[in-house]
């Protein structure tokens, strides 16, 4: 991985700024991966084979949406760019906490067109044959207004060439695709509310988006996209504990599919788990495990096999915990939204 970003024709080092507290080396440690850099090898990007001119007035405004993402670009979201085609991208997106995504990595092939931003850039998600979400399909076509590839209710909410970028794009996927209860994305199944009918298929729903989503972890630690296989190791030896103890937690009804904390003590109530649910969390447990432990994660303390409860109760789903202090990153992630949108 390239460890030079460029801005227009200038390149310049990499570094992160230390934080109060810690040295840069520390934060290095930590985190050693810029969030936007540039690479040279596009071979397995979805749009590597349509070659186009690109004018240079295009050019000029694909270097400043390089610099905005240089500059805004959320911790939970690293990009790259491409030193011989400058007009492709690479997104990762990780999926936010309280939600059936927490933790795992969502990639998006991005392409400028020629005439760009006239038309809005073409967007393609590493999809694995499963489809996660309402608005990403199993082809991975992303359904998205914002991308004119769904009509959305208001025009405000389609592209616009002189507001519009590609930071807005993915804050976007990330707060308002991949949300909490992505059952309520599908058109016709109305708003979220408690005690229904649709609240039953949207904790069912999330259920099966956790078993994708981690089938899809388990693909990605193998087939790594390029430019992105020192950072998809690491990100999931950093949060290798994180998926093995929610996948417990779930599989025993410890707590709602997307509600799982970390250090979180067990409570006296359960919530129903569908047998289907279980032995899919079951089944795929000890391969994230392997997995896990191939690529160095820290395992100290977890079964190989999960650990069911023998006499597993059941009750009310607890409520979705509050936030402490800070915001938390979905509701930070909406605000960015909502402010590029210009909605209140």
């Amino acid at each position: 991985m390239s460890r030079n970003r460029r801005r227009g024709t200038a390149a310049a080092v990499v570094s992160a700024p230390a934080e109060p507290g810690r040295t840069a080396s520390e934060i290095e440690e930590i985190e050693p991966f810029p969030r936007f850099d540039v690479v040279s090898d596009h071979s397995d990007h979805y749009f590597h084979a349509a070659t186009q001119s690109i004018p240079a007035e295009t050019l000029t405004k694909i270097m400043q949406e390089w610099k905005l993402l240089e500059q805004h670009l959320p911790e939970s979201i690293t990009v790259r760019a491409y030193e011989q085609r400058v007009n492709l991208l690479r997104a990762a997106v990780v999926g936010a906490s309280a939600t059936p995504y927490h933790d795992g990595l969502y990639f998006f092939d991005i392409s400028f067109p020629p005439h760009y931003p006239t038309q809005p850039p073409r967007v393609h998600y590493r999809a694995f044959g499963y489809r996660i979400n309402p608005n990403l399909y199993s082809g991975g076509v992303v359904c998205l207004s914002l991308l004119n590839t769904w009509h959305g209710k208001r025009k405000s909410e389609r592209w616009n060439p002189t507001e519009s970028t590609i930071l807005q794009v993915l804050l976007s996927i990330q707060a308002l695709v991949l949300n909490e209860r992505p059952y309520y994305n599908e058109p016709g199944h109305g708003a979220f509310k408690p005690g229904t009918s649709g609240e039953k298929k949207s904790f069912a729903y999330n259920e099966e988006i956790f078993v994708l989503s981690c089938q899809s972890v388990l693909r990605l630690i193998k087939t790594p996209p390029k430019g992105f296989e020192a950072f998809v190791a690491w990100h999931f030896r950093d949060r290798a504990r994180a998926i093995l103890q929610a996948c417990e937690a779930y599989a025993n009804g410890r707590v709602r599919v997307g509600y799982f904390r970390e250090g979180v003590p067990r409570g006296p109530s359960r919530v129903a788990v569908p047998e289907k649910f279980k032995q899919s969390i079951k089944r795929l447990y000890p391969e994230l495990y392997q997995a896990f432990s191939q690529d160095g994660a820290s395992l100290a303390g977890l079964s190989k096999e999960l650990r069911l409860d023998e006499t597993p109760r059941r009750g009310n789903p607890p409520p979705a915990p509050a936030g402490k202090g800070k915001k938390g990153l979905v509701v930070k992630v909406v605000g960015m939204v909502k402010k590029f949108l210009g909605l209140k």
